[in-house]
């Protein structure tokens, strides 16, 4: 039994901000994952290990195969199902991915030894406020799948390892809908999350040196496009 994730946790990820009878259709309407990945997205789902939606997982598949980016940063490892989706779909990818779930690192270091046949994964253990200052290559795509509240924490060194006209990719940013109430009606154990969220809306959504776009896919998307060398983030 993975022990990482209690049965209540993630309740946010259960309260789809889509029409349910439209989130069933993507769900269900939309190619089945295959081979491995079907594997991991079963497992994951049996043990309430948070991975990407169907919708988003279908989602990716058409930005790997259009985009096909030769280096990709990942925030958030999990049991690796993310990492191996975008590594089937941009085959001559580098993938690097971060993580510092002891539980997690452990059975994403046993999937990739399964699953990534190429090679194209390399896991880094540990804090991404510690690791992302030491990074040295220049990636075409990042994918930030950790603590909601840290995004604006991180986003600024990630900034300095994307390229111009590179992509990054936020999840679970709509937060079953809370984003969009006063904070007054967000549970208390939530606030910190709904304010760092909002301080990321308030750096991107309106920022001259980035095209955004919000995605209801999941629990919502946010897409960075970086424009100039030097991003500025508003406050």
């Amino acid at each position: 039994m993975v022990e990482s994730y209690s049965k209540n946790a993630n309740h946010n990820m259960r309260r789809p901000v889509v029409k349910e009878d439209i989130v069933t259709l993507m769900r269900q309407r939309q190619a089945d994952n295959q081979g491995h990945l079907k594997l991991l997205a079963d497992f994951a789902k049996a043990e309430n290990i948070p991975i990407i939606p169907h919708e988003t997982v279908a989602y990716f598949r058409v930005l790997m195969q259009t985009l096909q980016p030769q280096k990709i940063l990942e925030i958030g490892t999990a049991i690796g199902f993310s990492a191996l989706l975008m590594a089937e779909y941009a085959p001559n990818s580098q993938i690097t991915t971060i993580d510092r779930n002891p539980e997690m690192i452990g059975l994403a270091k046993e999937n990739f030894a399964k699953y990534d046949s190429r090679r194209q994964i390399t896991l880094l253990e540990g804090d991404a406020v510690d690791l992302l200052a030491n990074l040295e290559d220049t990636y075409d795509l990042v994918f930030m799948d950790s603590a909601k509240s840290k995004y604006i924490v991180f986003l600024p060194e990630v900034l300095k390892r994307v390229s111009v006209g590179g992509l990054i990719v936020l999840d679970d940013v709509f937060q079953g809908g809370d984003v969009a109430k006063p904070i007054e009606e967000v549970r208390r154990g939530q606030r910190t999350i709904y304010r760092g969220l909002q301080a990321l809306f308030d750096a991107t959504l309106d920022n001259p040196d980035l095209t955004a776009s919000l995605l209801p896919l999941g629990d919502g998307l946010l897409l960075l496009r970086k424009n100039v060398a030097e991003v500025k983030l508003t406050d």
